[in-house]
């Protein structure tokens, strides 16, 4: 889970897709019925507006009747800059375009570097985070969040697994991850297994965004990268270079990231969430980048 690193609280190769900085200025905006799909995909049916939820939505939301959402495009299927270099698309999008519609709102996406959104979000900047933030203790002190997805970790070697790449036994190697994740503090932890035992130290390859983890797995800088699971599954499919290694572990829930004086958003976002999923609208969008088997039934605040 990318997306649980306490230092986020606090402050593929481009996969033939694109690559840009997560901390561009520009802006992806998308009608909140999901009408913009990513190349190839489709929109999410039945993701109409539901008049009672609408009804609901903050006054000065609803006079602005856009969501400004911060988002680190960097992380396929999740999140990802289209082929424009501009338009933010992904499964985390197209759910919260359905989630959106519900609420007859439109969504604007703005790139940010992963760290700094919790802080946009509380400063004003953003009024949403969608960006495949795991939901921990130390996050719910310092927003709202509402459950969405289910991801755990996974591990990914080159193709055939040339440099015998073992889970329990990395020591000594250079493994590829994203700052501020989890999945840090997973090698860190490895790390000091290893010096305990008089063995080499892990030698962390560490990344701003998921995209040059990817990459550097890819050229062989890396022997092994580790990311959240649909991630780093995305990377196998896309590459065709890459291959999982071993089973999903540590799984949690996504959640969106609400300002801790919204609970009233917070729980109109867990409303319309269930609205998507019964009409469809929320698997569908899942279903659109393969990623059906973390979708929950189970939409709460701060769960």
């Amino acid at each position: 889970m990318r997306r649980m690193s306490l230092i986020a609280v606090t402050s593929a190769v481009a996969l033939g897709l694109t690559l840009s900085a997560c901390g561009s200025d520009s802006l992806s905006t998308s009608p909140g019925a999901g009408n913009t799909p990513a190349a190839g995909g489709t929109a999410a049916a039945g993701s109409g507006v539901d008049a009672a939820l609408a009804a609901k939505v903050p006054a000065a939301l609803k006079a602005k009747g856009v969501i400004n959402v911060g988002t680190d495009p960097t992380y396929a299927p999740s999140e990802i800059l289209g082929s424009d270099g501009k338009t933010v698309e992904g499964f985390d999008v197209d759910v919260f375009n359905a989630v959106a519609a519900k609420l007859g709102l439109k969504t604007t996406y703005q790139p940010a570097d992963f760290g700094t959104i919790i802080l946009g979000v509380n400063g004003g900047k953003y009024d949403v985070g969608v960006s495949s933030f795991t939901i921990n203790d130390e996050r719910k002190k310092e927003v709202n969040m509402v459950s969405y997805y289910s991801a755990g970790t996974q591990w990914v070697v080159a193709k055939g697994n040339p440099d015998k790449v073992s889970i329990d036994d990395v020591c000594g190697k250079s493994i590829g991850v994203q700052k501020d994740t989890v999945q840090v503090d997973d090698l860190k932890a490895r790390s000091k297994k290893c010096t305990d035992a008089g063995k080499a130290a892990i030698n962390p390859i560490v990344q701003k965004g998921q995209d040059q983890v990817t990459a550097d797995l890819v050229s062989g800088k890396t022997v092994a990268m580790l990311a959240d699971s649909p991630v780093g599954l995305y990377a196998v499919k896309k590459t065709g270079k890459l291959e999982a290694l071993g089973d999903i572990y540590d799984s949690a829930p996504y959640g969106y990231v609400v300002p801790k004086k919204d609970t009233a958003l917070a729980d109109l976002l867990a409303d319309a969430l269930k609205a998507a999923k019964a009409d469809g609208s929320y698997e569908a969008a899942l279903k659109k980048w393969s990623v059906e088997a973390g979708g929950i039934d189970d939409f709460a605040v701060n769960p």
